[in-house]
């Protein structure tokens, strides 16, 4: 520090007013002290993990809608209901469709008697045809004798023409009427199918987590099918889709273990392993995640779908490793604080921290890092300098001012 000159002239002009600007200055100067506040290098283990929030889900979860519109006119489970394949769990009232089925059945056997009169049509103009074909054959051998006349031969096969058209039209009638009856018919399997549908049943064993209707209440089918129930297939076994950030996705692996948290139990730590990490990306105020799935055990039904977790998915452990705290990576001390020299600018893949000495000064040790768990990092190197466990690195400088006892004396 540069020595503070003051002109005799000022200390004989100025009297005593002089005396106490010179002590008010030299105290204001030698009151500035740096106080270190550190920090511990330790030896121990860091676990480098991937953080996220996640959903706790269902392996396997199915919406229960209706095909058809009508009333609920009975519902056979509710919330937490354990339902087994094939269990009728509602009924929508079914009257307005078995009516439609009665209708169609109606028609189908108006159809079906449309048929008979059409094959009886067709019976008379074969009977009609074969008549018309003998007269025809009798006029042509007695046209030859010159029995008849021209116009009775001509009038014979007229006959006989007209009755093959009438057999033909007789048989496409026959065939048109069936038509309808397979047509009535589908009509009634339609019918019957939507009557059917009236009847719900469950199409998995699981647990009901979701009831979305009441009785009564009536439901339209028209656009899409409304969703009655929510059925967990089981929750013993369960899934949390947790969303990784794009810059942590390149480290999860298959198979990975992972433990994540819910606020349920918030002293509870749960266990699973990554079975698969989705390509498909969402892009959220222009912040990019992909789902990685978590699969874990739930034997006691503790979790719940739907509950928040809090996702660890640890990437790299090293185990008794010199580490510092990261607070002591950032720290770069005031340019007036007394050090002991460097070597220059640290190398590539080093970084340079400050170690405080037993004389109170402090001295640059350059290493190299490893893993973080972004409280402490490892120290894989040190290239410059001495750092063991147990020594105090700096992480930040405090400057403290205090008064001399010459100028609080004056002030007094």
């Amino acid at each position: 520090m540069t020595p503070l000159r003051v002109p005799l002239r000022w200390l004989l002009t100025g009297g005593a007013g002089g005396l106490v600007v010179l002590f008010a200055v030299l105290g204001f100067h030698r009151g500035d002290t740096i106080e270190y506040i550190t920090a511990k290098v330790l030896q121990g283990e860091i676990r480098d993990a991937v953080e996220a929030t996640g959903t706790v889900n269902a392996v396997i979860t199915v919406q229960v809608g209706s095909q058809v519109s009508g009333t609920i006119a009975r519902l056979n489970a509710d919330f937490n209901s354990r339902v087994h394949k094939g269990d009728v769990i509602a009924l929508i009232d079914p009257s307005l469709l078995q009516g439609t089925l009665l209708q169609a059945t109606a028609d189908l056997e108006t159809a079906k008697a449309s048929v008979t009169v059409a094959e009886a049509d067709l019976a008379k103009a074969n009977a009609t045809l074969a008549q018309a074909h003998a007269d025809y054959d009798r006029a042509v051998a007695m046209a030859k004798n010159g029995v008849v006349t021209q116009q009775e031969l001509d009038l014979a096969t007229g006959n006989y023409g007209s009755a093959q058209a009438s057999r033909d039209a007789a048989a496409a009638g026959v065939a048109a009427a069936n038509a309808q009856v397979r047509q009535k018919e589908a009509a009634v399997t339609v019918a019957r199918t939507n009557l059917d549908h009236t009847v719900i049943r469950s199409p998995i064993d699981g647990i009901v987590v979701a009831r979305n209707v009441d009785v009564g209440q009536t439901v339209a089918a028209s656009l899409q099918a409304p969703t009655i129930f929510t059925i967990a297939q089981d929750l013993t076994k369960m899934r949390v889709y947790a969303k990784v950030d794009e810059s942590d996705v390149g480290r999860i692996k298959l198979a990975q273990g992972a433990t994540f948290k819910v606020d349920a139990f918030p002293k509870d730590s749960f266990r699973g392993v990554v079975s698969q990490v989705r390509m498909n990306p969402t892009t959220v105020q222009n912040v990019v995640t992909y789902d990685a799935i978590i699969d874990f055990a739930n034997p006691e039904l503790k979790l719940f779908p739907g509950m928040t977790a809090y996702v660890t998915i640890p990437v790299a452990t090293v185990e008794q490793v010199v580490k510092l705290p990261n607070a002591a990576l950032r720290f770069k001390p005031p340019p007036s604080v007394a050090r002991t020299p460097g070597k220059g600018d640290p190398p590539p893949g080093t970084t340079v921290v400050w170690k405080l000495e037993p004389d109170h000064t402090i001295a640059s040790v350059t290493v190299a890092l490893g893993i973080t768990d972004h409280a402490y990092t490892q120290v894989t190197a040190v290239t410059a300098g001495d750092l063991k466990p147990g020594d105090d690195v700096v992480t930040t400088a405090v400057t403290a001012k205090s008064a001399t006892p010459g100028a609080q004396g004056l002030r007094r």
